[in-house]
């Protein structure tokens, strides 16, 4: 059993570096929590976002991760430890958010089974065997949240299929998963964002005026997304009022194809 020994609370954000997960990891500082983030590449971004998180009064770290070289992730939960030790004096960290993506567009009869293993690697492997990696640093009563998207729900153009399939597995991992690790009080949830205005993808959701204002008419708030919508949310669901919602699909999309 893995216990918090003080008081202040401590995240996990994997790609943390830019897009969704520099806003969930900078909306947890806010809210008092300190930040352990990774990154794949683009160490400067990532040195960014710790300084900006320590502007915020909280404590926070760097560290690189590719989060489909599975058999890195040991030494990556070896170096969590030591952080979480001589840091922060802590045997364990509260909140893990599964954010690092990447997308891929797998147009039907040109799908490679390249494509396939590597969206399969990042939005599926590597969360399910990075989490139960961490699983012994990861305190009782603490946070998973994982990340999935709207197209889960309503279906978007056909070439990303593949990329929403994976999304699917997660979400039904994330079920699974929160009834395992009830007993822990640890609960388990999914954030699923909707068209949000970032680089993902080519950023064609943030530079696109006629894309944006498209989707703008399927929302029922009106809008694209900002990625500072999709860090609140998370950093809600890591507080301490949500202790009761586990294994929930949470879509944070303005009301998208309602």
């Amino acid at each position: 059993m893995t216990t918090q020994s003080t008081s202040q609370k401590i995240a996990l954000v994997t790609g943390a570096n830019r897009g969704l997960g520099r806003s969930e990891a900078v909306a947890l500082a806010e809210s008092g929590v300190d930040v352990i983030l990774t990154y794949r590449s683009n160490a400067d971004e990532a040195q960014d976002v710790v300084a900006r998180i320590e502007a915020l009064g909280r404590k926070a770290a760097a560290y690189r991760l590719d989060t489909t070289e599975v058999d890195s992730f040991a030494a990556f939960a070896d170096d969590v430890r030591r952080a979480l030790k001589d840091d922060w004096g802590r045997d364990s960290f509260d909140v893990l958010v599964n954010n690092a993506g990447a997308m891929l567009e797998t147009p039907l009869g040109e799908t490679t089974l390249a494509q396939v293993q590597q969206l399969t690697a990042v939005h599926f492997t590597g969360p399910v065997l990075l989490t139960q990696e961490l699983l012994p640093l990861l305190a009782d009563g603490g946070r998973i949240i994982n990340t999935s998207t709207g197209l889960t729900r309503f279906t978007g153009d056909p070439s990303y299929a593949v990329y929403a399939s994976m999304k699917g597995a997660i979400e039904v991992y994330t079920r699974y998963l929160a009834k395992a690790l009830g007993s822990r009080r640890i609960a388990v949830n999914t954030i699923a964002p909707g068209a949000t205005g970032t680089d993902f993808g080519g950023g064609y959701l943030r530079d696109s005026d006629q894309v944006r204002d498209h989707l703008s008419g399927l929302i029922a708030m009106g809008h694209v997304g900002d990625p500072d919508d999709i860090g609140a949310a998370v950093a809600a669901l890591a507080s301490d009022a949500m202790g009761w919602v586990t294994g929930q699909r949470v879509e944070a999309s303005g009301g998208m194809n309602l």
